[in-house]
């Protein structure tokens, strides 16, 4: 298996960043109510498993625009990651074992 020395710097630097704005926005959507818009809350057992939510108030102006901003800054990541040059130096038959040793690039650096 190859190392992280692999991957061009700036590459490893995208991968990282996209780790992390994955986890801030996973983090942040768990916080927030189920619903953007204000909901009543509404149980259902009638179908083959039960559903059940609380009312939500909805979300804020706010809370809003930094999921918005996550989810663009993570869009603009995965495309950055993706398309980057590297991945044209790569043989097509390696490009997904490598993909994937760069999707765990930060497990390896912090074991060292």
């Amino acid at each position: 298996m190859g190392t992280t020395s692999e991957f061009p710097s700036d590459l490893l630097a995208g991968q990282e960043e996209l780790h992390q704005v994955r986890a801030e926005l996973s983090a942040l959507l768990k916080r927030l109510p189920w619903s953007v818009e204000p909901r009543d809350g509404f149980s259902d057992d009638n179908g083959w498993r039960k559903v059940e939510r609380p009312a939500s108030p909805g979300w804020t102006e706010d809370e809003q625009a930094e999921v918005e901003k996550l989810r663009r800054r993570e869009h603009e990541l995965a495309v950055f990651v993706t398309t980057h040059r590297f991945w044209a130096e790569v043989a097509a038959g390696d490009r997904v074992a490598a993909r994937t040793r760069l999707k765990h690039a930060h497990e390896e650096t912090a074991e060292e």
